[in-house]
């Protein structure tokens, strides 16, 4: 049996990468930018770079805890890049990274889609609550 080395396993592995099984990293990566605030971050930083201050006003109905934890796991994922500023106050930026930027765009058209089809799957749902 031939010895692999490690990055011949990962090339292997990412041609096996199957979204459906619950154990691959693209099922756990589906998971983290389909939650909602994740969606919504990088759709708000989109057009540039937002302090934490002004992205907590953009998203309204956001509590602290969890825009800081999601920011952190945009980061850890790559998604999102956190520039500090030393001066006082300190200056906290956050901005899409290139691959964040590429994700950028279907954010906003899922973002676009919910705005424009709400009405839509209200109706749809008040069909379905008078006929349950």
């Amino acid at each position: 049996m031939p010895t692999t080395t490690a990055a011949q396993r990962r090339e292997q592995a990412r041609i096996e990468y199957d979204a459906f099984i619950k154990e691959c990293p693209t099922h756990q990566l589906l998971g983290r930018i389909s939650e909602k605030w994740a969606c919504l971050i990088v759709a708000a930083l989109t057009p540039g770079p937002l302090r934490y201050s002004d992205l907590a006003r953009k998203l309204a109905g956001v509590s602290p805890k969890m825009l800081t934890q999601t920011l952190r796991s945009l980061e850890r994922d790559g998604l999102v890049s956190r520039t500090v500023t030393p001066s006082v106050p300190v200056r906290v930026d956050y901005e899409l990274s290139e691959l964040g930027r590429s994700l950028a765009q279907m954010m906003i058209a899922v973002k676009n889609w919910a705005e424009t089809h709400i009405e839509e799957v209200h109706e749809a749902r008040d069909r379905y609550d008078a006929d349950n």
